[in-house]
């Protein structure tokens, strides 16, 4: 068992989906692993954001729950979808993990145990604290590094994985995404959300692996288009959550 849990307690493990028709059965299948491995009281729910291959067709044949949206949302709008179905159906916890494989479900284990002792609100599985398995293209590395210094500049916190989409949230931030959650690369932007909202945010080591299929949304050319489009995301978040420097409940 990881961590404690009392009995009514229950966690979701959200799996956005665009085009994963080659790996998104493998990631089901190892998350149910890990869940009769440590006897964890967990749904998988797959969102399926629109996709154009047989993502859909695979979907109905495996044993999860999932939902198909019925227009491209992003990657933004369908996390947000799965948490305003963790938070509508009652979930304690919220766990994202990418359906292209690039998460090992066998790390859930130490990203889970800090939200489930109680140490943090939100967790982030970072793979730039003991760098070790798939780092990232060196283009994306100085991005990382650049929203690191632009997060401590504007919250004073320190998050060297801010891209990480491999997160755990409790009740508290699950309602908080379930209300406002960025659209189109919302990693970045959320951070910068949870901490005006002083929400505990702590990362832990993880070791990732190369997305196991599929093709990437972001490549080299559209790389300062993303940067440009984020950092505008992140001042909007940060004017509009702590207008005239205090701190503002959403």
């Amino acid at each position: 068992m990881i961590g404690e849990l009392t009995s009514n307690q229950r966690i979701l493990a959200i799996v956005p989906c665009y085009n994963e028709q080659d790996c998104i059965a493998g990631v089901v299948e190892d998350l149910h692993g890990i869940r009769d491995r440590n006897n964890l009281p967990l749904d998988v729910l797959v969102v399926n954001d629109c996709s154009r291959d047989r993502s859909a067709d695979i979907l109905r044949q495996l044993d999860c729950l999932h939902l198909n949206l019925p227009v491209n949302l992003g990657i933004g709008g369908a996390m947000q979808t799965g948490y305003k179905y963790a938070h509508k159906h009652g979930y304690s916890y919220a766990i994202q993990v990418d359906g292209d494989g690039q998460h090992p479900a066998d790390q859930l284990k130490q990203v889970l145990e800090p939200a489930l002792t109680g140490r943090a609100d939100v967790v982030i599985g970072s793979r730039y604290l003991e760098k070790k398995g798939f780092q990232s293209s060196a283009i994306r590395r100085v991005g990382i590094r650049y929203f690191q210094y632009l997060n401590r500049l504007l919250t004073g916190q320190t998050v060297r994985d801010s891209t990480s989409g491999f997160r755990v949230f409790n009740r508290n931030a699950l309602e908080l995404a379930s209300r406002y959650y960025p659209d189109e690369y919302p990693e970045p932007e959320a951070i910068i959300l949870f901490g005006l909202q002083n929400l505990r945010i702590l990362e832990v080591p993880v070791e990732m692996r190369d997305r196991q299929g599929g093709v990437s949304s972001i490549n080299a050319l559209k790389s300062v288009y993303y940067m440009i489009k984020v950092t505008l995301g992140i001042l909007s978040a940060y004017l509009r959550y702590r207008p005239y420097g205090k701190r503002r409940s959403v």
